[in-house]
């Protein structure tokens, strides 16, 4: 089967983090929503569908890890195609529908078609075009995955998200055992080169636990399933890994963490506590930073981008923050709250509930951060990590800060 993947025009939902990504590959359970697609789907060959500003994102980050045969902004040709939205979430395996058929959300986006229309073009998804909306208008199927409309929702799904995964683990896992640490349950799962350090306890009677490749647990950490350490992240002795968590690549996490999601190269090596939160690539949590995730009132906790407030339908939602962001000794952040990219937070009272993209926020106020002054800072993160900044690390951190004020206004 050929799957396409497209964004659409709601990838905005998805901001900070997507400012810099496909929304197919936002962070989700142990992997991505795109390596979710490709084991639910197991198509033949796929077509991502993206903003013209992530084709070479594609091109460098995703397209050499594809075990498939895959493309880029390339329009159907004779084969039918899946074209599935790539916020959607796959949580078992897909079953072929009736060609020439569609799936909506609220009558007006479609979740996922099975067509066979030549020519249609991602520039129809993304500009819904009368080529793209005349989907719109063919026999209706069942949905089979469900529709996220922002990070909070993959947060909300993460535990279930994690429990999926643990179930189509590969045969480079095998069942943990106990040693100078505690094993609770039968559900911890290690990859190659993991190691746990004594005093650990790794309780699985509520979920899954998922080490991948070369993370490293320090001594006493207490992790609650379900939960997922991605590879060569290392967790300070004494940390609390709580339910609902996933933890990317190459981290370096302390203090506790509960139902969030953490990306990649994040460094929160101190005492702290991050809940119910959707963290970045690249972000640094100072010592003490603390997230409020729940409402003196148990109430409906709203994200504020910009000047829209978004009812998120949660009672329980920490902070949202986008790559590169920074935040110092003792910050103390809302439930509800909105960090841009590349911000850097130094001020000693509550933080705003709204920090927009590149701003400077200390107890003078907000301000602007320049983009060269954040590139600066990024390279110097990058040396500190052994890796290169490239023009295409450049050129995404400048779509970053042209897409920005347009989302977030």
């Amino acid at each position: 089967m050929h799957l396409v993947v497209f964004e659409g025009g709601k990838w905005d939902g998805f901001a900070p983090v997507a400012l810099s990504r496909p929304t197919f590959m936002l962070n989700c359970g142990m992997g991505t929503l795109l390596d979710r697609h490709l084991r639910a789907v197991k198509p033949s060959r796929v077509t991502l569908w993206v903003r013209p500003a992530l084709v070479e994102y594609c091109r460098t980050h995703v397209l050499p890890k594809l075990k498939i045969p895959a493309r880029i902004n390339e329009p159907l040709d004779e084969e039918p195609a899946l074209i599935l939205g790539g916020r959607t979430l796959f949580f078992q395996q897909y079953i072929p529908r009736d060609l020439n058929s569609v799936s909506l959300e609220q009558d007006q986006f479609i979740r996922e078609a099975y067509v066979e229309r030549p020519g249609l073009s991602p520039g129809d998804a993304l500009q819904r075009t009368t080529n793209w909306t005349s989907l719109l208008d063919l026999p209706r199927s069942q949905p089979q995955a469900r529709w996220a409309n922002h990070l909070w929702d993959l947060v909300h799904w993460n535990e279930e998200s994690i429990v999926s995964d643990s179930i189509s683990l590969g045969e480079g896992f095998a069942k943990l055992s106990n040693g100078t640490y505690h094993v609770i349950g039968d559900e911890v799962y290690a990859a190659a080169n993991v190691t746990v350090a004594p005093g650990a306890v790794l309780d699985s009677s509520r979920g899954p636990i998922i080490l991948q490749s070369g993370a490293n647990i320090g001594a006493c950490c207490v992790l609650t399933g379900p939960c997922s350490i991605g590879p060569y992240t290392r967790l300070a002795p004494f940390s609390g890994i709580g339910s609902g968590t996933s933890i990317g690549a190459m981290c370096h996490i302390g203090g506790n963490v509960d139902n969030s999601i953490i990306c990649n190269c994040v460094d929160k090596p101190h005492e702290g506590f991050i809940g119910h939160s959707y963290i970045g690539d690249w972000v640094n949590i100072g010592g003490g930073t603390i997230t409020a995730n729940v409402k003196a009132t148990y109430g409906d906790i709203a994200i504020q981008r910009g000047n829209q407030p978004i009812k998120s339908g949660r009672w329980s939602l920490g902070c949202v923050i986008g790559d590169h962001s920074k935040t110092s000794i003792g910050t103390r952040l809302v439930p509800g709250c909105y960090i841009g990219t590349c911000c850097m937070l130094t001020g000693s009272g509550l933080a705003p509930k709204f920090i927009p993209s590149f701003s400077f926020w200390s107890d003078q106020g907000l301000q602007q951060l320049s983009i060269k002054k954040a590139s600066e800072v990024a390279k110097r993160v990058f040396a500190h990590r052994n890796r290169t900044w490239t023009p295409l690390d450049e050129q995404l951190l400048h779509h970053s800060a042209e897409s920005a004020p347009i989302v977030e206004k």
